[in-house]
């Protein structure tokens, strides 16, 4: 991904400032079951005839695969100048099954900055992403920490 005149520093973010995905990711069965073989290999991540007769009554993707889904959401909304250095995850809640066909959004939230006190040349940046399906269901709920440099150090 190379750089652009509009990333992002350090001061350019603010309390409360909000972004909204660039359009939305729809998952596709094939999509859940090779993340699942590969990753996550659980019956109802892998089959739906074993989803049906488990918790989740369906095939249903790995939150692991809806976790990357929104790192990629993240990184394409929010243009970090350097990319999006993580510095920690403070929660990660999944709260509705992700299924074949869904298609995910996220609504990201600004919720604590402060100048690293370690790295003077950079700040700590948390979040706090609601990723809603195509009926607006709240499927992930995340808060992570991370570091955006300040401009001109």
């Amino acid at each position: 991904m190379a750089e652009q005149d509009n990333d992002l520093y350090f001061e350019d973010f603010h309390l409360g400032q909000t972004f909204h995905s660039n359009g939305s990711i729809r998952i596709s069965a094939q999509e859940i079951t090779e993340f699942a073989e590969k990753y996550d290999p659980q019956p109802f991540h892998l089959d739906e005839a074993a989803g049906k007769s488990s918790f989740f009554q369906g095939l249903a993707a790995s939150g692991w695969l809806t976790a990357a889904i929104v790192m990629r959401m993240r990184v394409e909304t929010i243009r970090v100048h350097g990319g999006m250095i993580g510095a920690g995850v403070e929660e990660i809640r999944w709260t509705e099954p992700v299924r074949p066909g869904d298609s995910l959004h996220t609504k990201t939230e600004i919720i604590g900055l402060r100048r690293s006190k370690k790295r003077p040349e950079l700040g700590l940046v948390t979040i706090h992403t609601l990723t809603f399906n195509q009926r607006d269901q709240i499927v992930m709920k995340s808060t992570v920490k991370f570091l955006a440099p300040l401009r001109n150090q």
